[in-house]
């Protein structure tokens, strides 16, 4: 219709691509102004609530309620405001992956700590992931517990999506298998359950992580464990469609040699590409459930194999599937059954060897849900409740809110802010301008620590 249109009134296409994105542009903004409402309805209903279930008398319940519409007016004024990158004083790079990277960063007005995920919009578009973004962005909105990263801003400008998330000093799981090797089995135990309780908030909400493993897995300064990283999943998956399955086309038999290797071997050759796996574009299948290559569908026990294959990992050093290259990698993932060996020398107890396998199998065979995995022999004893106010299995180290010492070194990385120039020639900039749409977020209550200027060190409160 849009051509016939262009066609019949002389109307160039770059001129109905502005209109597209001024309809789109509008049912958004007036979309918004609903929601807002209903949110702000939802919670005055909350309030007049909590105040009935605490009793407040009417003096009481009056002040609540003057205290709500200040934070109220507050927000509407933080909503109208439009956030940009000077609002924020970088302080150093703490994270690099396929897609951008993440800084610590400080805001400028109020002295927060946050963490921010810096994503370029030409690298999203080219590389197909702009729904992987807007479902990363999606699910930080929606998933608002102790069990998820917290975000409290999302904004863009004409280069640069922006993820403004807290800091959580702890670094993340694979810094700690780094620094361990192995963990016993009651570390194991624990930090099992915290992942499989944050996998559950999700799949609660609708959503499957798709790419579970020790880099998403971040660690707060308590130690307890927190769920990231839930654009990048989806996206391995495309990585793999497009790339991984279009190598192993063309391989040739020597591709896909299993050059056995006694235990050591592997502890020390995956010790030695770890961390160079988690900054490459493809990644690597060794967490990804086999039906997920298949691409005859799979439910969110997908995230229960990956699970299983992170415990191994803790116990044993290495992934059970874990290769020389990508392609070995997915051929012994496709052929688990023969694969999926514990080595004699490094002894585990059958509680731990029968999780494993009850996660690490045929997807029809496979725990099917967090309750039937709870009730396994492994997690007796586990406080479900109450794991999180309990000291974690390992304590970390944690001298202040901007510390980074659980986080890798990138020493050469540019603190400028990436420039924010827009090409006029750009024929494509229309796209980006209607793919990201709608993308700017503001928390109602925020709540992060902060410390008082740029150059102090406040102590962690304990």
């Amino acid at each position: 219709m849009a051509a016939a249109l262009s066609e019949s009134t002389n109307i160039s296409s770059h001129t109905l691509d502005k209109v597209k994105i001024a309809k789109v542009s509008l049912e958004s903004y007036y979309h918004n102004l609903s929601a807002q409402y209903r949110e702000r309805e939802n919670r005055f209903r909350l309030l007049e609530q909590t105040m009935e279930d605490e009793g407040l008398n009417d003096d009481q319940k009056l002040e609540r309620r003057h205290q709500h519409a200040l934070k109220e007016t507050e927000f509407l004024r933080l909503k109208r405001a439009r956030l940009t990158v000077d609002d924020f004083e970088p302080l150093k790079v703490i994270g690099k992956g396929a897609f951008g990277e993440v800084r610590l960063v400080q805001k400028r007005d109020t002295g927060h700590i946050y963490a921010m995920k810096i994503l370029k919009k030409v690298d999203m578009l080219q590389k197909d992931q702009i729904a992987h973004a807007r479902a990363e962005r999606d699910i930080l909105v929606k998933a608002d517990n102790e069990w998820v990263v917290k975000m409290f801003y999302s904004f863009q400008d004409g280069t640069n999506l922006y993820l403004v998330m807290e800091f959580l000093q702890g670094g993340d799981m694979m810094t700690l298998l780094i620094k361990r090797d192995t963990l016993t089995e009651e570390e194991a135990q624990f930090y099992v359950a915290e992942t499989l309780l944050a996998l559950n908030s999700i799949h609660s909400l609708g959503f499957i992580h798709r790419d579970v493993k020790p880099d998403n897995l971040l660690l707060d300064h308590r130690g307890h464990l927190k769920l990231s990283d839930f654009g990048l999943c989806t996206g391995l998956k495309k990585s793999h469609r497009t790339d991984f399955y279009k190598n192993l086309s063309k391989a040739e038999p020597a591709d896909f040699a299993w050059n056995a290797m006694d235990s050591r071997r592997k502890a020390e050759s995956w010790k030695s590409k770890r961390r160079q796996l988690a900054y490459s574009t493809v990644g690597t299948p060794d967490y990804i459930a086999p039906e997920v290559f298949l691409h005859k569908g799979y439910n969110c026990t997908v995230d229960f194999w990956s699970l299983g294959v992170i415990m191994y990992e803790m116990l044993i050093g290495y992934p059970p599937f874990c290769s020389n290259g990508p392609q070995e990698t997915y051929r012994k993932v496709m052929a688990w059954r023969d694969t999926l060996q514990f080595p004699p020398e490094i002894p585990i107890s059958r509680q731990a060897r029968e999780l494993v396998t009850r996660l690490c199998c045929d997807p029809d065979q496979r725990l099917p849900d967090a309750a039937s995995i709870r009730a396994q022999p492994f997690f007796a004893g586990v406080d479900w409740d109450n794991i999180r106010e309990r000291p974690a299995a390992i304590q970390v180290s944690v001298r202040s809110i901007d510390d980074t010492a659980n986080f890798d070194e990138f020493p050469d990385a540019d603190l400028n802010w990436p420039s924010n120039s827009r090409d006029r020639q750009d024929k494509d900039r229309y796209k980006k301008e209607l793919a990201f749409i709608n993308y700017t977020y503001k928390a109602f209550e925020e709540q992060p620590k902060c410390r008082p200027g740029l150059g102090s060190h406040a102590e962690y409160p304990t």
